[in-house]
């Protein structure tokens, strides 16, 4: 049983060897670095400041940890494409999230966040091509939802969806940290990732 609002802080990673031990069920959140990740954890988990947020993109630069219970976590990877950071850094990203995406056999789903305005940048495109090839399910939350009216952002979502019907392992949600859209039915596929059942 998961309950999200019991969600902690495991550790922040510089590299894998630093990681929790490569069992249970990870689920790992990654994304443009001004796409909101962090403010999506905690929507999801309901805990306001679990994962740090900050006005300056790109603040994430380690792979934070965190435990739901029953050998289940969630993973905060660096952000990319966006922030203005020197490119050593950068480069010291990338190959935090290779290593990890190709060597984490307890990774288990991907939560691909993309802002609903500015969705399939070139990073996120190849985000999904790795995961299709590995058959590693993806959830695609197009957040800020609520910078969109109602007709923009059926829109957008369905522009997505069309564009992703060649992965069969990706499903596709409309977010918004602010007015907690799409927080029950990411939530919902989470579970279906951890196979395990939740108490609100």
């Amino acid at each position: 049983m998961i309950i999200w609002n019991k969600a902690s802080f495991i550790t922040s990673a510089p590299s894998l060897d630093l990681l929790p031990p490569d069992r249970g069920i990870e689920v790992a959140f990654i994304g443009r670095s001004n796409a909101g990740k962090s403010s999506s954890i905690n929507t999801i988990t309901g805990i306001k400041n679990l994962a740090k947020t900050s006005k300056t993109p790109g603040r994430t630069q380690l792979m934070n940890c965190f435990d739901l219970g029953q050998d289940c976590r969630l993973v905060d990877l660096p952000g990319y494409g966006f922030a203005k950071v020197p490119d050593r850094v950068k480069a010291t990203w990338r190959q935090f999230i290779n290593d990890y995406l190709s060597s984490r056999a307890c990774l288990k789903g991907l939560v691909l966040l993309m802002d609903c305005r500015h969705p399939l940048k070139e990073q996120d495109q190849a985000m999904l091509s790795w995961a299709d090839n590995y058959k590693i399910p993806v959830l695609v939350l197009l957040t800020k939802s609520d910078k969109l009216k109602r007709g923009a952002l059926m829109a957008a979502e369905r522009s997505v969806k069309e564009a992703l019907e060649d992965y069969r392992h990706t499903r596709v949600i409309c977010f918004s940290s602010l007015k907690k859209t799409g927080v029950d039915s990411a939530r919902k596929i989470l579970l279906e990732w951890y196979q395990l059942s939740c108490k609100e």
